[in-house]
């Protein structure tokens, strides 16, 4: 038995996007950002369903962009999302050597984080940090609900 195939992935939640390039904001994200290229699933020359998982943990799922299925498709350019990374500094230095577009200059936060943001060639807004968010009150970890 293939023990990679078998693993159980811990439940999180997945952004979702798409893009009138699949293709190449997987190259961009996976190539250029740091991505890992865990799944690509085509249909009739589009991206099905792809996987891309973030090194430090979780990741995002995105497919071509369907104007038919605006039921369950995003415009492409309308996503954003804020990645953990403990790698900050270098993250910023090597897409900014890369000529990535930078939404947000790097900067100490007042809550504690060191961020900085980016476009894709989409136009999404990727932001990326050090704050891990705040820890759940015991009571919401125990019956499965947040706080409100």
């Amino acid at each position: 038995m293939n023990t990679a195939a078998t693993q159980q992935r811990e439940p999180s939640v997945w952004p979702t996007l798409q893009a009138h390039d699949a293709p190449g904001l997987i190259g961009f994200l996976v190539g250029t950002v740091g991505f890992l290229r865990t799944a690509v699933y085509e249909d009739g020359g589009r991206v099905a369903h792809a996987q891309l998982d973030w090194p430090e943990g979780g990741g995002v799922m995105l497919g071509s962009y369907n104007p038919d299925s605006t039921a369950r498709c995003l415009q492409p350019g309308t996503f954003g999302a804020y990645v953990v990374t403990d790698r900050v500094d270098d993250l910023y230095e090597r897409l900014q050597t890369a000529g990535v577009t930078m939404v947000r200059e790097i900067e100490d936060q007042p809550y504690g984080s060191r961020e900085f943001a980016i476009a894709d060639p989409e136009g999404n807004k990727w932001s990326f940090g050090t704050y891990r968010g705040e820890l759940r009150p015991a009571d919401a970890t125990r019956l499965g609900r947040g706080t409100a």
